[in-house]
């Protein structure tokens, strides 16, 4: 069996090539500037090109979204190429995992999902560092304990930048020293560690309200910086959530 999976994201779209429950091939496009369906289908076709995969060999599409206006063009393109109507799946699509929001996002269920089958018999927290930072706790028995939503780092940042006339963009990496003693390495500082602060706050305290030490999986853009950072960080698995979007479609 062979899928494709994609994750719509508000920042980028994620595509994962799987072979039966594996993912071989991945790759990213930016989010904006919303693309037409044509414009899309061709982009599509290039990557397909570039990656060597056989279309005909594609058995089913799974997409999961939180930006609604790209959905349908994404399944409308995604149809042009493969002939196959695309699998949408949400927080409503049914799994062992149990939940009580009627807004959460597809994204977090999906982490959570994917959480509850790769990581059985444990409570797990998932910190997905995406558009928005955040942080999610599921027991052993597929029950949501609860969601933290923060601001992203990289939104955060983009703010700063934004709102001030002297900051400059900056690459978020590992700082030298806590101490910055330029903005470039004061900024680099501020937004790695004050961020990480934030991350291992929410871990500790998730822990003491469950009365439990969880299994922590980092996801999302910029996770890998972070993970060096912490012994609170697990595993690091920048495919957490579509590996949990091809779970809530494999059956359908």
């Amino acid at each position: 069996m062979t899928t494709i999976v994609i994750n719509i994201g508000n920042t980028n779209i994620r595509f994962g090539h799987f072979v039966n429950d594996e993912c071989t091939i991945t790759w990213i496009i930016n989010t904006k500037p919303y693309g037409t369906r044509d414009e899309l289908f061709a982009q599509f076709t290039m990557f397909y090109n570039t990656y060597n995969i056989d279309v005909e060999k594609v058995d089913k599409i799974i997409i999961g979204s939180v930006v609604p206006q790209l959905t349908h063009l994404i399944s409308s393109a995604m149809y042009k190429i493969h002939g196959i109507d695309a699998i949408v799946v949400d927080r409503k699509t049914p799994s062992p995992v149990h939940h009580k929001s009627n807004q959460m996002g597809t994204d977090i269920y999906a982490n959570l999902v994917a959480a509850h089958f790769l990581y059985p018999g444990k409570k797990k927290i998932i910190l997905d560092f995406g558009t928005a930072l955040t942080t999610s706790c599921i027991a052993e028995d597929g029950e949501v304990l609860g969601v933290i939503i923060a601001p992203g780092i990289i939104t955060s940042l983009n703010s700063l930048v934004k709102q001030t006339a002297q900051l400059p963009e900056i690459e978020l990496t590992k700082p030298k020293t806590v101490l910055g003693h330029d903005t470039v390495s004061c900024m680099t500082s501020g937004m790695v560690y004050g961020f990480l602060g934030m991350v291992e706050g929410f871990v500790d305290r998730i822990n003491k309200e469950v009365e439990d030490e969880c299994f922590v999986i980092a996801t999302g853009g910029v996770s890998h910086v972070y993970d060096p950072l912490t012994s609170k960080i697990n595993i690091t698995d920048k495919l957490h959530t579509l590996k949990g979007l091809y779970f809530l479609g494999k059956d359908k």
